[in-house]
């Protein structure tokens, strides 16, 4: 979308005057659209950080909006176009429905959805994803490495072929390093399986009583579940999306990382260069995945358990480069037959 960016001096007057470059108004104005309350909630943070560091690039104004249910959802999303945005970010699945509704209807604003794509996409709406078996693959080559019994676990939200990017992709590792171990694969399920701690604690106890020692959690809201079974039944985890180890001491390896402030920040770069449809997969190799042990020089500070095995580490790092220069290929769970 290249002729719409002027369009959008009208709009400049209600933009946030913090995110201005200068004492002039922008042409450009960039919303992010979060599907909750952002708050302590560090993977919708990378999101803003990711819209405010792409808004300095390229001298746009910049707002947030906060969602709390699936109508306010509909709203921001509204009210952005309402202000006349320049680009449109939302996270999450949460947001499918709501921009293949209204994207059609506002064809001079470039939509952009992150960690999510959807089918038939017009011009103006742009994806951009994550090769997240990538990282998912080095949590298993850490389980494999350190499991005592031989047996380890995960525990999805649902089983659908999303998530088989965290649960085939752990296996995956665990059995390039550890052949002969078991994975116990396991799912939240019920009437919320993203948002129910109670449910994937009951799971990662089952797990470990059969005898899993490591254990993978992909339950997004019931990761914390997982940490507290962790806790009070002594085995050890490896989550997702961010750094959650200062808030389980003691209790997480390692996670797989979601970069979703260089993701977002990419796909609008593309987006300002005037690229119709962007759709961009993002893994290792451009960063958009990763782990703690990946990054040498902070993981002593990171209050994950890796940093005290060296050798994972190190192997962990090993294997990161294989996949980014391609020398290891790894399918897509997602799409696997």
């Amino acid at each position: 979308m290249k002729a719409h960016w002027k369009s959008c001096l009208a709009a400049a007057g209600f933009a946030l005057a913090a995110s201005m470059p200068s004492a002039q108004a922008a042409d450009k104005l960039f919303v992010y659209v979060s599907p909750d309350a952002i708050g302590v909630n560090a993977f919708l943070k990378m999101g803003q950080t990711g819209i405010e560091t792409a808004g300095k690039k390229h001298g746009a104004d910049v707002k947030t909006y906060e969602s709390k249910t699936a109508a306010e959802r509909l709203d921001n999303v509204n009210a952005a176009i309402n202000e006349g945005a320049s680009v449109v970010v939302v996270l999450g699945f949460e947001f499918n429905d709501i921009i293949a509704q209204v994207a059609p209807t506002a064809p001079d604003i470039d939509f952009l959805i992150v960690d999510q794509c959807i089918d038939n996409r017009p011009a103006n709406v742009h994806c951009a994803v994550f090769r997240e078996y990538e990282a998912s693959y080095l949590m298993g080559v850490a389980a494999g490495m350190l499991t005592q019994s031989n047996k380890v676990g995960v525990v999805g939200a649902l089983d659908i072929p999303f998530l088989h990017r965290y649960t085939d992709g752990y296996a995956q590792g665990v059995k390039s390093v550890k052949p002969d171990a078991s994975v116990d694969v396991r799912w939240v399920g019920g009437e919320n399986p993203f948002a129910d701690p109670v449910r994937a604690k009951e799971q990662a106890v089952a797990m470990n009583a059969a005898g899993a020692d490591y254990i993978y959690t992909a339950t997004a809201g019931g990761d914390f579940g997982v940490f507290e079974a962790a806790k009070e039944k002594n085995f050890k985890v490896f989550s997702v999306d961010v750094n959650h180890c200062p808030d389980a001491p003691g209790l997480i390896v390692d996670q797989s990382l979601k970069h979703v402030d260089i993701a977002l920040e990419s796909a609008i770069d593309a987006i300002v260069a005037g690229q119709d449809s962007v759709f961009m997969a993002l893994g290792i190799k451009e960063g958009g995945v990763g782990a703690v042990a990946l990054d040498e020089g902070s993981v002593a500070a990171s209050k994950c358990l890796i940093a005290d095995h060296a050798d994972v580490a190190a192997k962990m790092r090993e294997v990161a480069a294989t996949i980014a220069d391609g020398s290891l290929k790894l399918q897509d769970p997602m799409f696997a037959k």
